[in-house]
């Protein structure tokens, strides 16, 4: 019987687990909630995949981590389906005048210019680990973003959503930057020691 570091290390190196293939599916799903919004008969449907898409985030990390199938795809994997289906939302949102652009923009611009430091960063062989305070930046946002365009769809609610919708998003975009300027200094310090 192999020692706990052999185990995770095999399973470091492991392909199809659980929580890949749940960050998998998110992936593929997005292009299917992001349909299924911009025709305001299947918006209702549309949210309800969305919501699920979200919450597998947060299934897929649990699993992860308790049953020891932390691999390095997933440490990519996961924050791609994240950024992929933030992106796809937000883009959908403004489409369909769910979200203004200006909003929009403060995520998605912030997105990319962590996605493009990752891919240089990752030629460079250095990979920032994601930090708790990213995390509950996305999921403050999702829930502020979700709420705003809930509310400008008119659904249930709509005015009560709408507003608590814009609470949680300026909450969540501090979170959002002050995670990145966090990120800035793990930059600092990988850069410093890979020479």
């Amino acid at each position: 019987m192999g020692s706990d570091v052999e185990r995770r290390s095999d399973s470091s190196r492991r392909l199809l687990t659980v929580p890949n293939l749940l960050s998998g599916a998110r992936i593929a799903l997005t292009p299917v909630f992001v349909i299924l919004l911009l025709d305001a008969d299947t918006r209702l449907p549309g949210f309800i995949l969305l919501l699920v898409v979200v919450s597998t985030d947060w299934v897929d990390g649990l699993i992860a981590r308790r049953t020891g199938q932390v691999t390095e795809l997933g440490k990519v994997l996961d924050p791609v389906a994240d950024r992929l289906a933030l992106a796809a939302a937000l883009v959908t949102f403004v489409v369909t005048d769910a979200i203004p652009l200006w909003a929009a923009l403060l995520v998605l611009v912030r997105d990319a210019l962590v996605l493009g430091s990752g891919i240089v960063l990752g030629a460079r062989g250095i990979r920032i680990a994601v930090r708790p305070m990213g995390k509950y930046a996305t999921f403050t946002l999702w829930w502020g973003i979700g709420l705003i365009a809930w509310g400008n769809f008119g659904f249930v609610m709509d005015d009560a959503a709408a507003v608590t919708g814009w609470v949680w998003f300026v909450v969540g975009v501090v979170e959002y930057y002050a995670a990145t300027i966090a990120y800035v200094g793990d930059v600092r310090e990988a850069l410093n020691r890979s020479g």
